[in-house]
């Protein structure tokens, strides 16, 4: 055999290897990447649909009341039911504060 068609016969088993094999490898990694965008977009719905199901309305289902302008009177206890608790929180606060507590409270019962 000639020089020429030992080479054409090495040239046509390398690419009789080669192509086939570019082939195969190209079109894997572009059914990995269809397949990528498919779960991509799965995922994607997922999400919105979980976010749709925990979103909370905006809007209250019944209309808001107006709310009264002078609140309501609040109930005090008559100070006899204190006791002598109302002594005995004199005994926590500093001393130099304590004896215009004790005048300002002698004021008020008076």
């Amino acid at each position: 055999m000639s020089k020429q068609t030992t080479f054409t016969l090495a040239c046509a088993v390398v690419l009789s290897a080669l192509v086939p094999g570019v082939a195969g490898y190209l079109s894997a990694r572009l059914e990995a990447i269809e397949t990528a965008e498919r779960n991509l977009r799965a995922l994607e719905t997922r999400l919105n649909v979980r976010e749709a199901r925990d979103a909370r309305p905006v809007s209250l289902p019944a209309p808001c009341l107006r709310t009264p302008t002078t609140p309501p009177r609040l109930h005090q206890a008559p100070a006899t039911a204190l006791g002598d608790h109302d002594k005995r929180w004199l005994r926590d606060v500093p001393a130099w504060l304590a004896e215009p507590l004790r005048e300002m409270q002698d004021t008020a019962e008076q």
